[in-house]
């Protein structure tokens, strides 16, 4: 229990220490909270202009290899 408790204790530097590793675990779960919201919007306005615009037809390769419309 005593290795325990130093670990936890870090030297002296707990007061430093673990606040850090708190607010670094705060600014990592924002960036993870913007970037899956960025997503989600860019999928919805892709999904928007995907449905917006007619889609263009392929030309299809003929038998002697030349494309035909």
């Amino acid at each position: 229990m005593t290795k325990i408790s130093e670990f936890l204790d870090m030297g002296g530097y707990a007061g430093f220490i673990w606040p850090s590793y708190g607010a670094v675990i705060a600014v990592l779960a924002v960036l993870l909270w913007l970037s899956l919201r960025g997503l989600k919007a860019a999928e919805r306005e892709l999904a928007q202009l995907e449905g917006d615009a007619p889609r263009a037809r392929r030309a299809r390769p003929t038998d002697d290899g030349a494309a035909r419309p």
